[in-house]
């Protein structure tokens, strides 16, 4: 583990958790400094950044999260896809410095610019111009460049009334502005993570367009390959979807996560640290920690 990260010294009970959120090293509106110092106002006491395929931030934010009292854990969001449709995984108290993982994650990030140029020119066909340029302009790091950047643009230029309707009418499948990319597999993955020492686990479960079964399938598999945790209680999880999640994690046997998925102001569905506490009975994956 990295010299500047440290291990919560508080009981499991009382610790204000947050172990998904994003900063400009991604699609985030906050430097990592900024987004500690966040977490801290907001109470925070165990904190992971979890950039999109990138550790980037993590180093700023270990030496911030030191000065302003709050406990860093690694983290990152890897861009997976299984049975063609784009999943999310956390990985969780690695070691940032694995060759491996740091090698996965470069391979990710190298197709971004190329996926911006089609989906810029897939949003030409249908009349919006400068996307690309657009884009760039909102991404503090181009090779991270993601739909996210695309759509605060069309916000910017009056397209769409917010970042959530932007992503209803133009950048999800079937929609003028998607485009598909090649993404990590789910093996690669949970190998990544668990090679460099981490915890793999599902990011934000209910937002992918899966059956039941379906989900059971994936989640299935998922443990087999040495998934750990899934996150039950997310920004973007309603109390139906944390009794769900929370009842799938008792059967397979998963730590339960919890997780803001802040990326900024006025863009998130909740602010870091203001989720409220998992459901008793979970086993919280900040144990393993």
């Amino acid at each position: 583990m990295h010299s500047s990260f440290r291990h919560p010294s508080l009981p499991c009970t009382v610790l204000n958790c947050d172990l998904h959120c994003h900063s400009t090293c991604s699609d985030g509106l906050l430097p990592p400094a900024e987004v500690v110092r966040r977490a801290a106002a907001n109470g925070v006491d165990l904190l992971a950044l979890t950039d999109h395929d990138d550790l980037d931030g993590l180093d700023v934010a270990g030496s911030t999260a030191s000065q302003v009292g709050v406990t860093l854990i690694a983290g990152v969001e890897i861009s997976i896809e299984w049975e063609t449709l784009q999943i999310h995984v956390l990985g969780l108290g690695f070691d940032p410095a694995d060759q491996a993982l740091n090698d996965g994650l470069a391979g990710i990030r190298a197709g971004r610019i190329e996926r911006a140029r089609k989906m810029a020119a897939e949003l030409d066909r249908v009349g919006i111009g400068g996307s690309f340029e657009g884009a760039i302009r909102h991404a503090a790091n181009p090779n991270l460049v993601s739909r996210a950047h695309f759509g605060r643009y069309l916000v910017e230029i009056g397209a769409c009334k917010d970042l959530r309707s932007v992503f209803e009418s133009y950048l999800i499948p079937g929609r003028p502005g998607y485009v598909d990319h090649r993404w990590a597999t789910l093996a690669d993955s949970v190998r990544w993570i668990s090679d460099a020492g981490g915890v793999a686990a599902v990011a934000h479960p209910a937002r992918y367009k899966l059956s039941r079964g379906d989900m059971r399938r994936f989640l299935g598999e998922f443990k087999e390959l040495g998934g750990q945790a899934i996150e039950v209680m997310s920004g973007s999880h309603t109390p139906e979807h944390v009794e769900l999640y929370g009842r799938l994690a008792r059967e397979y046997g998963f730590f339960a996560s919890r997780g803001s998925d802040f990326h900024g102001p006025g863009e998130s569905y909740v602010d870091l640290g203001r989720l409220p506490p998992l459901p008793e009975g979970l086993r919280p994956v900040w144990q393993l920690f």
